[in-house]
């Protein structure tokens, strides 16, 4: 027994985390407007740096509440999230409120940068003056994403 716990986890190490492409044949019907490569690495990036300063929002509760009390930021969401059902009213929530939003690839990958062990399916950037400025670049490249109709 002592032995297989090496194995499972050379195994899990060996295992190569997915691309980019790959992870795109996992996406929901819904995950419009779906940031692109470059955009996606921007964002989990300005996840990280909210994530050293406690300027970010996470989990579908946390972020519907937070977007109902009125709170600005940029919603990132994953676009790989089953049972859709889950967070399918959190785009809605943010036309409503005009906040900018946009799906990435992987759920595992969002939860990573917001320094989790577990994946999460929403994620709400909060504007701090440490990372402004990659928080404005993600904020101009996330609005410019075409809305879906």
């Amino acid at each position: 027994m002592a032995r297989e716990k090496p194995e499972a986890a050379a195994e899990a190490e060996a295992t190569p985390e997915l691309s980019y492409r790959e992870q795109l044949d996992f996406l929901n019907p819904i995950a419009q407007p779906l940031a692109s490569r470059k955009l996606t690495r921007k964002l989990l990036k300005c996840i990280r740096k909210a994530t050293k300063h406690k300027q970010l929002r996470r989990g579908v509760k946390e972020v519907q509440k937070f977007i109902n009390k009125g709170e600005k930021g940029i919603t990132v969401l994953a676009g790989d999230t089953l049972p859709i059902d889950v967070y399918c009213h959190i785009p809605i929530m943010c036309e409503d409120r005009s906040l900018p939003y946009a799906y990435v690839p992987s759920k595992t990958d969002l939860g990573a940068a917001a320094g989790s062990k577990r994946p999460t399916c929403v994620i709400l950037i909060k504007p701090h003056e440490e990372y402004q400025e990659a928080y404005d670049e993600c904020l101009e490249e996330v609005s410019a994403l075409p809305l879906p109709l």
